[in-house]
């Protein structure tokens, strides 16, 4: 079998075994011959025979790199800038304030609670008609009762759940009531660092590791006197919704996987397990499983919310983000949760401007005309959408994303996930993974070894084209509506780090939710949340919920 090799500049990685080979051979001009096929270059036998020398030197200094120790945790030293040339955002802070909601009062059956809002339980616990200790364990049992069922917990966090809810009614007794959060309990997706308890990545190579640090995400819940009673199941190494110990179902059907990656986070809040819970996004991952599930998320813009303690998949374009039951909830969280924490360099210090009696109609409001008038799945219930918004006397003004080819760039993530697994790859613990398939993370971060670094730098460039020709197409509205699926929406604004709110929107046919897009600018998570929850407002989608034994199709109303 011929041996590959790399082109000066042209390649940032060697898998494991191809090193182990050089190692014992030196390079010729026929390897670099068979090299070179695979990146589509013509380099002559004299140009490649003047490379060789400088060639054997880079895989010296290959080899010098792999021995110093990196963690998934040590960024590289590039950082991803979102920011357009030109553009500002606000500076101007107002204080974070949601209406309560007046008269919430216990339900005749304590079940209801399961589907109540973060405002809702806040207020039962603000008014002490159930302490946080009560509502604490009545999601720990619906976790033990549907947990397994959904195959959505990694692992209970009860011990800790439990004194830090006794902790919250002891405060709010004492009159130290620290807000919307305090005593309500949460879950985050199990890529996120917990101190004393253990963070899988959701894969077989990880799932007794520990990293003893609460993620600076957990941390801030936590301050705001959220109660963490659970992990959430990720598809492992954050794609899809087949971990380590199973495949996560969305509770509308059993029958049928959550989607992913943050499978766990959105199956457990859309079967009434918890109020809320932390997803992340790469490239959909918070959109997907909230599609499958029927729940809204918010991907923030990136650079809004520190990734310390989070595992990375792309230094780039990894996003945290709320997965909860409305539009509102999800702006709770976000408050709780975003600003720089001194830790993460790629965090913005960006206000967060929340207005939910803003007058939307003074908003201009974009759509994908093209996108929605093309055929996909959801399109029916996409279009009751548009005609809502148009009834309620929204202008929609048409809108097209930038013609360059965004799904090109997506190799950003295979290298960067190559890149932040070494490791996994080069010593073939890999093969632990439960997905072998050719589209599973071993084969892609195998070949990703294989992109030329100059290709990947390139890739980078044409990003930086992306962002900018975004701002301009963006310049004359406040948010816009997008197909969830359908378009090339989502892989576009995951690359240039824009803002999304995913909606429910309806059901199909066979009673799985479907869901529509809300985007905003940069740094406006502010508009398109309450844009967003001014549509929830003229409908229902988001009260409906799964029966509460996750039967096939049925569906009912709090």
């Amino acid at each position: 079998m011929k041996t590959k090799a790399i082109l000066l500049g042209t390649i940032c990685f060697v898998s494991g075994a191809f090193v182990t080979k050089l190692a014992d051979n030196k390079l010729t001009v026929a390897m670099l011959q068979d090299a070179q096929k695979t990146m589509g270059l013509h380099f002559s036998d004299a140009q490649l025979d003047s490379t060789l020398t400088e060639l054997e030197e880079n895989r010296e200094n290959y080899e010098a790199v792999r021995k110093v120790k990196l963690p998934n945790s040590v960024p590289p030293a590039l950082v991803f800038n979102p920011i357009p040339v030109g553009y500002t955002f606000a500076q101007q802070r107002t204080p974070f304030a949601v209406e309560r909601p007046e008269k919430v009062k216990m339900p005749r059956h304590r079940d209801e609670l399961a589907f109540y809002s973060v405002p809702q339980l806040a207020e039962l616990v603000r008014t002490q008609q159930i302490s946080s200790e009560e509502l604490t364990k009545f999601f720990l049992a619906r976790l033990k009762k549907y947990g397994p069922t959904l195959e959505c917990i990694t692992t209970l966090t009860e011990e800790l759940a439990m004194q830090q809810a006794r902790q919250a009614d002891k405060e709010i007794k004492a009159g130290k009531y620290k807000g919307i959060l305090h005593g309500i309990p949460f879950g985050v997706k199990d890529l996120l660092s917990t101190r004393k308890y253990k963070t899988t990545w959701g894969a077989m190579p990880y799932k007794d590791q520990v990293i003893d640090e609460d993620a600076t995400v957990v941390q801030r819940l936590q301050d705001a006197g959220g109660v963490l009673v659970a992990k959430t199941t990720l598809g492992a190494l954050a794609m899809g919704d087949v971990w380590y110990g199973g495949k996560t179902r969305t509770p509308w059907d059993i029958t049928k996987g959550s989607s992913g990656s943050s499978a766990g986070s959105a199956a457990a809040v859309a079967g009434g397990l918890l109020p809320y819970a932390i997803g992340t996004e790469t490239l959909g991952s918070i959109v997907s499983p909230s599609t499958a599930c029927g729940t809204t998320g918010l991907r923030p813009t990136f650079g809004r919310v520190s990734r310390h303690g989070a595992m990375a998949l792309s230094w780039s374009m990894d996003k945290i983000g709320p997965i909860a039951r409305s539009a509102e909830d999800c702006a709770i969280v976000f408050d709780a949760i975003y600003g720089p924490d001194g830790k993460d360099q790629s965090v913005y210090d960006a206000p967060f401007n929340y207005n939910p009696g803003i007058d939307v109609k003074k908003l201009r409001v974009g759509y994908l005309k093209n996108d929605f008038d093309g055929k996909y799945g959801f399109k029916q219930n996409d279009e009751a959408t548009l005609a809502t918004l148009r009834k309620a006397g929204i202008e929609l003004v048409p809108l097209e994303l930038p013609d360059l080819p965004a799904r090109a760039l997506t190799v950003t993530i295979s290298v960067e996930g190559a890149a932040a697994f070494d490791d996994l790859t080069r010593s073939g613990r890999d093969s632990l993974l439960v997905a072998q398939h050719k589209n599973a993370w071993p084969n892609t971060f195998r070949a990703a070894r294989f992109v030329p670094a100059v290709e990947y730098l390139q890739a980078q460039r044409v990003r930086t084209l992306l962002v900018q020709q975004m701002q301009e197409k963006l310049k004359d509205v406040d948010v816009y509506l997008s197909p969830s699926f359908g378009s090339s929406n989502l892989v576009v604004t995951n690359l240039t780090g824009h803002p999304c709110v995913v909606l429910p929107n309806g059901f199909q046919e066979n009673g799985m939710p479907t869901t529509i897009t809300f985007m905003g600018k940069l740094f406006g998570e502010a508009e398109l949340l309450s844009f967003a929850k001014f549509y929830q407002g003229l409908t229902d989608h988001e009260e409906k919920h799964p029966d509460m034994n996750f039967g096939k199709k049925k569906k009912s109303k709090v």
